[in-house]
């Protein structure tokens, strides 16, 4: 047989309260907020453009003929007016020397036609002459005076050629490499340039921005969020190749026009001083613009914003009696680990960017000071 034990009736009793009795409440979870502000943000944007030269200058013949010497070092500094090539110039002074002659035959020719014109006119009140003959006598006068004036200009002309013979450098500045030798034969209007002489000491940075953000800046400006930055707006900061910045900052010079059809953008153009020769013709970079001000923004940790399953950012703020609250928001732009928000938060919301997991609207938490993020200063990009 089985025995059955019985437990006195004060026993079961106790037992029932004991497994009755709840464990504690944990306590309130602890999540970092910051406190957002209203502050006016710069705003700049990041562009590819391209570096050209101040000065491009392709060094051409203009006669032809057998090139004699080459009187520069290729990659050297040349001034204005420097000789480069010498062109053989024996056939040019023969037809400088044949444009003298003709000159002097001229100027013979002159005098004695003026001559015969005074003698002829002298002799028409006796009626010595006829009146045809003073006519062609003072014609003849005429044209030898003509003949002269158009020798001339032969000779200038000559002249003028002969000195083509010595091609000399456009304008100042660094000369790449030369294309052709001593005894090479060029000729006018060749497609090929001798060389190309770049003057860089002072660059050009043409950036390209698209239409659709220069309306958008347009329409910002209108709705009175965004002002002119005033001389700010002229400043550029360039970021070369390698990702460091250029040290010298750039000025902006103009805007193209008219946006280009086929690219849907508007070339802007900024000019850098470049002594040390480090900006390079070609070299393609990155601008930073500033675009404008952005009249009191609300800078937000990008820790402290999430988006939703479609997409929408959001935001957790600590409301009254430290309860969460959820807050649907307008990211507008990132400038540096921050967003700038147009629509949700509110200047003295405290925006939790710290402890977010497991933390839903409505609990109620502890607020604290976050240990790692911060509200950045407003240096816009």
């Amino acid at each position: 047989m089985t025995r059955v034990r019985v437990l006195p009736l004060g026993m079961l009793a106790l037992v029932a309260a004991c497994g009755a009795e709840q464990p504690p409440a944990p306590p309130p979870a602890k999540v970092g907020v910051v406190t957002v502000q209203e502050q006016d943000v710069v705003l700049t944007a990041e562009l590819p453009g391209r570096i050209s030269a101040l000065e491009t200058s392709e060094v051409r013949p203009q006669i032809n003929g057998i090139i004699r010497r080459r009187l520069f070092t290729e990659g050297a500094m040349v001034r204005a007016g420097q000789v480069l090539y010498e062109i053989e110039d024996a056939p040019y002074r023969a037809a400088l020397g044949t444009a003298r002659g003709n000159l002097a035959r001229a100027q013979a020719t002159i005098d004695s036609t003026r001559l015969q014109a005074e003698r002829y006119r002298s002799l028409i009140g006796i009626n010595a002459v006829s009146r045809q003959e003073l006519d062609n006598a003072e014609a003849s006068a005429r044209q030898a005076r003509a003949d002269v004036a158009a020798q001339k200009s032969a000779v200038d002309s000559a002249r003028v050629t002969l000195d083509f013979a010595r091609i000399r450098a456009p304008i100042s500045g660094r000369i790449g490499r030369s294309r052709f030798t001593a005894g090479a034969l060029v000729q006018a209007g060749q497609a090929d340039p001798l060389a190309t002489i770049l003057r860089s000491d002072q660059v050009f940075v043409d950036v390209t921005q698209s239409a659709a953000q220069i309306l958008d800046l347009k329409m910002a400006m209108a709705r009175g969020g965004l002002s002119n930055a005033g001389q700010e707006s002229l400043r550029v900061k360039l970021l070369l190749p390698n990702g460091t910045v250029y040290p010298a900052e750039g000025r902006l010079q103009f805007s193209e026009v008219a946006v280009d059809p086929q690219t849907g953008s508007v070339t802007l153009r900024a000019t850098f001083a470049n002594a040390d020769g480090l900006l390079l013709p070609g070299m393609f970079v990155r601008a930073q613009i500033v675009e404008g001000v952005r009249q009191r923004a609300i800078l937000a940790p990008q820790q402290g914003i999430t988006r939703d399953p479609r997409g929408r950012a959001t935001a957790l703020v600590v409301g009254a009696q430290n309860k969460v609250e959820q807050r649907k928001v307008t990211a507008e732009r990132p400038i540096g680990s921050n967003w700038v928000i147009t629509e949700g938060l509110k200047p003295g919301d405290r925006l939790i960017v710290e402890g977010l997991m497991g933390i839903k609207p409505g609990a109620v938490v502890t607020p604290s000071r976050p240990t790692q993020i911060t509200v950045a200063p407003a240096k816009g990009r």
